[in-house]
């Protein structure tokens, strides 16, 4: 539930954009700032919190967090100016990471070792859901009754997430000897910073193409308006399906799996400037760059496993690193289309990207060879 909610609002902004750019009195591009902020809030966050709450009690914080993020984006909906949207948008943004890091923390300590990546999964198909009917349903609401229900409806939606949590999450205290300057330990692990520049860099082909998808779709594939919101299910059935299938794999053979997913992605990025000339080539070809979203599920589980005693932060800098690669990869497409290349070109960035990804993959399975201490032989 958690997780529905935060991808309905994450991906569901950028939907009403127009809706609240008019409203607000701004145009689309300084509306689109209002996404950067919350992006902003999910980098800064996740680090912030996962280090200050080291002391609380796992179930405790969640609902705290869940607290936090119904507040925001209840303001947002309330929001009288732009200025003050781009506060509430960063609010929202703030538990994000921390809470998606914790909560896949509390799933993991519930399954045997061998169905961590499962249970981690589990958690993120709330987010890989969302893209199929929380998205569509928000974006209803703000055509019919007005932008600001879209986010009201999120709103409800975390305070009955926080609400399920107080009913059904197991009672827990804090680890013994944790504390803020445990978490930073984190930072002192180069596998850390290597599991997380995977995510950061190599995520990003995802986004790159995601971003321009729409457009694409109108301009390149020329398809009617009405049929893009069903490309775009194909991409949330994908993810969701990846998040089903590629954990089993993950939980025998981890790193094995991170390196096979990234290989899949590049393959099926480069495949996408030929798939978008045909409606039903780009929609299939786009389930299957979904598919490679289960990247998340499997470097979550990766940091468990390098991070030692400073779990908290590790797993909330690990949305950070997604949210990184989230700027990245438009960017980079970005700059393809403005030198002329096209709107297709996206899906070669988006294989150099997930090829970039891969690299730093193999650096870290070297080291991880070559160093014998206990989290590193693990985890490959």
């Amino acid at each position: 539930m958690g997780g529905f909610a935060i991808g309905t609002t994450e991906f569901a902004t950028m939907s009403l954009l127009r809706y609240f750019a008019q409203d607000l009195h701004v145009d689309e591009p300084t509306a689109g700032h209002v996404i950067s902020a919350y992006a902003l809030g999910v980098v800064v966050g996740a680090p912030i919190i996962a280090v200050l709450s080291a002391r609380l009690a796992r179930r405790t914080l969640l609902i705290a967090l869940m607290g936090l993020f119904a507040l925001a984006n209840g303001l947002s909906a309330l929001a009288p100016t732009y200025h003050w949207m781009l506060v509430f948008r960063f609010l929202s943004g703030l538990p994000h990471g921390a809470y998606f890091g914790i909560a896949t923390l509390v799933a993991a300590s519930l399954v045997p070792t061998e169905k961590r990546t499962q249970a981690v999964g589990r958690v993120l198909l709330g987010l890989t859901v969302a893209t199929i009917v929380g998205v569509p349903l928000a974006n209803w609401l703000g055509q019919a009754f007005g932008w600001r229900w879209g986010f009201a409806v999120v709103a409800v939606l975390a305070l009955t997430c926080a609400a399920l949590i107080a009913a059904f999450a197991p009672r827990d205290r804090a680890a013994v000897g944790a504390s803020p300057l445990r978490e930073l330990g984190a930072l002192r692990s180069g596998q850390v910073w290597l599991t997380l520049a995977i995510g950061a860099i190599g995520f990003g082909g995802l986004f790159a193409v995601y971003t321009y998808l729409g457009s694409t779709l109108i301009d390149v594939t020329g398809v009617a308006p009405y049929r893009v919101p069903f490309v775009l299910a194909a991409f949330g059935i994908g993810m969701t399906a990846g998040n089903l299938i590629v954990p089993r794999f993950a939980d025998h053979a981890l790193m094995p799996t991170a390196g096979a997913v990234l290989v899949w992605s590049a393959a099926v990025l480069a495949l996408y400037p030929l798939a978008s000339a045909n409606f039903w080539t780009v929609t299939l070809d786009v389930f299957a760059i979904g598919v490679g979203g289960a990247l998340g599920t499997v470097l979550q589980t990766r940091l468990m496993d390098v991070a030692g005693e400073a779990q908290s932060l590790a797993a909330a800098l690990n949305h950070s690193a997604f949210n990184v690669a989230n700027a990245l990869g438009p960017w980079l497409g970005g700059m393809a289309i403005a030198a002329g290349c096209g709107l297709a070109s996206t899906g070669y960035v988006g294989c150099a990207l997930a090829l970039a990804g891969l690299a730093v993959w193999g650096i870290s399975l070297a080291v991880a060879r070559a160093t014998p201490s206990r989290s590193a032989v693990r985890g490959p």
